[in-house]
């Protein structure tokens, strides 16, 4: 009897935990759909302008600013910055395609 309850009790936790995870899923999603909007922004702008879709320097600094983010929330800065690099790839094909539209070749 005493064991049923733990593991109903284990159910009750579990489904709490599940369901911070499942609302912080949610707000990654929309600040991810929000970082792209933004992204897109500078996309445009730099179409507009002739620059070109990546900035090796940026993209440098932005690496060091989130690994140590990373390190000071201890999470794993190898992580964080694969993450990142994932994310950074994606804006450099939007922006791509964006300059791409506009007439602007990847070499600006």
């Amino acid at each position: 009897m005493n064991e049923e309850k733990d593991m109903a009790d284990a159910r009750i936790v579990l489904a709490g935990y599940r369901a911070s995870i499942d609302n912080i899923d949610a707000a990654l999603i929309h600040m991810l759909a929000e970082r792209f909007r933004c992204t897109k922004a500078v996309g445009v702008l730099k179409a507009e302008h002739g620059l070109p879709p990546a900035d090796p320097a940026r993209e440098q600094q932005q690496i060091a600013r989130l690994r140590q983010l990373a390190k000071d929330s201890h999470l794993d800065p190898d992580f964080a910055e694969k993450f990142l690099n994932f994310v950074v790839r994606e804006v450099i094909r939007h922006h791509e395609q964006i300059a791409a539209a506009n007439g602007v070749t990847k070499t600006g």
